[in-house]
């Protein structure tokens, strides 16, 4: 019961990428820079198994981009055909690849990474995705007839994708979908259909993260034009929760979501994101305990998985050791209280 666990990223050290800073560029090269994602790694794994975290995870230290960590090995897109594109609903503008044709993975993209890590990891293991939604968001299309063709098309590579994971010991494999928080009709008209393409036939557990964004400028100006109430979750939780995900992963800690939304969840294991990671305070136990506290009047312990918000990547490490020290320290608190 209260099983923790962290949403995606954690941060990478100095030696291996520029610290605070997101997506920054790797600072080793050939095999020293294999070898430092190595160690970066295990530092993590480390740092979470003394952190209390139930269900660790490599922390992204593989990876530079959460989606283009992915697409980097796939065929059909053009690296060099650079198209100026509004994501996340137009929040920020950004130059980004573009599908010119039929994509394709060139070989297994993660399964090395999860042959190392899981020896190592000595609890269960998760593994983030980027989702189907996420990456058209993230890429141009100058190939599919839809956006909706081109989410199945990536859902199926990431069905393939996850499959090769979960065989090799994966535990929980989520797939994260900013995306879903940004176009709530998109959402229920074929994002969760092409979430659930991805997810079919997996046998081990399987999440969707849902928030409203890394620590970052552009996401906090934006949540200042959101009102005092948060409701987006509201426009997509009824279709969630008919799909065939496990776990819905979510932004609770000093956010303003109504928790009541999360009683929409009324068939999934709800993520409760109980530290804010667009904040440098780090969270007491007491204040994680409140946040899971007030989130199991609308959830049952049972259904109840204490968790990091958004990455953690952008913020100081002992900043990040902190708040994850704080997460397993308030799901004891509130362990013992329920006994």
């Amino acid at each position: 019961m209260l099983e923790t666990t962290v949403a995606g990223s954690l941060p990478k050290p100095s030696w291996l990428a520029e610290p605070e800073k997101l997506w920054a560029p790797w600072r080793l090269e050939g095999n020293e820079l294999e070898q430092g994602k190595r160690d970066a790694t295990l530092i993590w794994l480390k740092e979470q198994e003394d952190a209390g975290i139930d269900i660790a995870s490599g922390g992204e230290q593989f990876r530079v981009h959460f989606v283009h960590g992915f697409l980097e090995h796939c065929d059909g897109i053009d690296w060099d055909m650079k198209t100026k594109m509004g994501i996340r609903d137009d929040r920020y503008v950004v130059d980004v690849p573009t599908v010119t044709g039929p994509v394709s993975r060139k070989y297994p993209i993660h399964s090395d990474e999860v042959r190392y890590v899981r020896p190592h990891a000595a609890n269960k293991l998760k593994f983030t995705l980027p989702g189907p939604m996420t990456i058209c968001d993230t890429i141009a299309n100058a190939h599919y007839d839809t956006r909706p063709d081109m989410a199945m098309a990536f859902a199926e590579l990431l069905n393939e994708e996850a499959k090769e994971l979960e065989a090799l010991g994966v535990d929980t494999i989520q797939f994260d979908e900013p995306a879903f928080n940004a176009f709530m009709k998109e959402t229920v008209e074929w994002g969760v259909d092409a979430l659930n393409a991805a997810r079919k036939g997996l046998k081990c557990t399987t999440a969707v993260h849902i928030c409203y964004g890394y620590g970052i400028k552009e996401n906090i100006d934006w949540k200042e034009t959101l009102g005092s109430e948060w409701r987006q979750y509201e426009e997509i939780f009824p279709a969630i929760n008919n799909s065939d995900i496990d776990q819905v992963s979510l932004e609770c800690a000093d956010s303003r979501v109504p928790l009541e939304l999360i009683g929409l969840l009324k068939d999934k294991d709800v993520l409760v994101g109980a530290i804010d990671v667009a904040s440098l305070d780090v969270e007491t136990p007491e204040k994680v305990a409140d946040t899971l506290t007030r989130a199991m009047e609308f959830v049952d312990p049972e259904r109840t998985l204490p968790c990091t918000n958004c990455g953690l990547a952008p913020l100081p490490r002992d900043v990040a050791v902190g708040k994850l020290q704080a997460l397993g320290a308030g799901a004891e608190l509130v362990r013992n209280k329920l006994k």
